[in-house]
């Protein structure tokens, strides 16, 4: 096995090539991701007070998540371009952490997955979440960002254990 076979993006000489996926049927695809930023309880706390000095929060970091997934394309590189259908981002508070957790669904008819996008649009979020509470807490840690579930496409449908 060559590692062309293993890995997609990768061609017969080891150099990065783009897949053509102009042959694959189009399909229903939607992929899951989720991420956490944890902090300290103090910073969650004015976090879901609403007084965070920059505003929002939660709303900033879902929109930002959001457009970060239909820019998936423009930052990783060997992305294919998607008509996204569905972009969800999901953010809730978790005093167990402490933080927020973040959780990113993408969803698309095509011919490619949406793993990449759910990924993006998750850690954007996080990053967001990062940038407007870093002025209190620069401790904050952003972790577990990670595909939870995939269906559609020829590979199959997959789900994290």
């Amino acid at each position: 096995m060559t590692i062309s076979d293993r890995l997609t993006h990768i061609d017969t000489s080891g150099k990065a090539d783009m897949v053509d996926v102009a042959d694959k049927p189009v399909t229903t695809r939607t992929a899951i991701a989720e991420g956490a930023v944890t902090m300290r309880p103090e910073t969650l706390a004015l976090i879901v007070s609403g007084n965070a000095k920059k505003g929002d929060v939660i709303a900033t970091a879902r929109i930002a998540g959001i457009m970060a997934a239909k820019k998936t394309h423009e930052l990783i590189p060997l992305c294919h371009p998607l008509l996204l259908t569905k972009v969800s981002v999901d953010i809730e508070p978790d005093a167990t952490l402490p933080g927020l957790r973040v959780r990113a669904l993408a969803k698309v008819g095509g011919q490619t997955g949406v793993e990449m996008e759910a990924l993006t649009a998750c850690s954007v979020a996080c990053l967001t979440i990062y940038d407007m509470a870093k002025a209190v807490d620069r401790g904050m840690t952003l972790t577990g960002i990670r595909l939870v579930e995939k269906t559609g496409g020829v590979s199959g449908d997959y789900r994290a254990e």
